[in-house]
Order: structure tokens, then C-alpha cells, then sequence
């Protein structure tokens, strides 16, 4: 089995902090909803300000807030205004790569979908894999 992305978010806005939480990342459920990240589901964090990665679990807020907001301790790790990274992943058998398709969201400032993009990997006639970016309409 290997560990592979299966959702993106990618270069959303940090819009809070709350270091006296339960712990975890609050998301907007439609943000979720739309790269495939399920509530409690585990994620990792890339902080594209600090350089700091860190894994915790997210819960769902507000519905069109456009939140993402760190708890607990991942609090320290992030601050309001920096930019991050969100990523799921799931283990699949190598074979099965070729079958997914993970989405990925990019933001602009204001944590506004920018672009939806999906992520391709395709194996040719000798075996090697290629890797593909296309557009929420499935073209390069």
C-alpha cells in the first residue's frame, strides 16, 4: 500500500488561532466537501509562511465562512494571515494510482476558490508513470 493525496487545499488563508481549544483544524464544510476532506478525517498542514508541518484532524465550521482556523496546539504553528497547505491522503495498492483523481482547490486572499484542479497519473505501454495538473474541466 502506498500513501497517496487524495485532496488539496492549496494556499488558503489562515483566519484564526485559538490556542485554548480541543485541538484540530476548523474548516468550511464546503471547502471540504468539494477536495474530498471528511470531518475528523487526519491532515497535514504546510505553514508556506514558517515552513512548519504538522498533522491534526479536522472539524467543520460555519458553512460559507470560509474559516480555517488552527486549535489547540496547532495554534503556535500557524498564525492569522499565513498561507498553508492542506492535504488528505489515502493507502492504495501502487495499481489503483492511476484511478484517482484527487481535486485540488487554490484560494485567492480573501479564501475564495481561485481554481479547481485535479490531479492525473497515467502509466504507458512500458510501465513509467506520468503526472498530469488539469482544470476543473478535466483539460491540461
Amino acid at each position: 500500500m502506498r500513501k497517496i493525496v487524495a485532496g488539496k487545499l492549496h494556499g488558503i488563508t489562515v483566519t484564526g488561532a485559538e490556542l485554548n481549544y480541543h485541538g484540530s483544524i476548523t474548516l468550511d464544510p464546503n471547502h471540504c466537501e468539494e477536495a474530498g476532506i471528511l470531518p475528523l478525517e487526519f491532515v497535514e498542514i504546510w505553514n508556506r509562511n514558517s515552513g512548519a508541518r504538522i498533522s491534526t484532524y479536522v472539524i467543520l465550521g460555519e458553512r460559507g465562512s470560509r474559516c480555517c482556523i488552527l486549535n489547540g496546539a496547532a495554534a503556535r504553528t500557524c498564525q492569522p494571515g499565513d498561507q498553508v497547505i492542506i492535504c488528505n491522503s489515502v493507502y492504495v495498492p501502487e495499481e489503483e494510482i492511476v484511478a484517482l483523481r484527487p481535486r485540488v482547490l487554490t484560494f485567492d486572499a480573501d479564501n475564495r476558490i481561485a481554481s479547481r484542479l485535479t490531479y492525473e497519473v497515467t502509466r504507458d505501454a512500458v510501465g513509467r508513470y506520468h503526472f498530469a495538473v488539469r482544470n476543473g474541466q478535466g483539460t491540461a
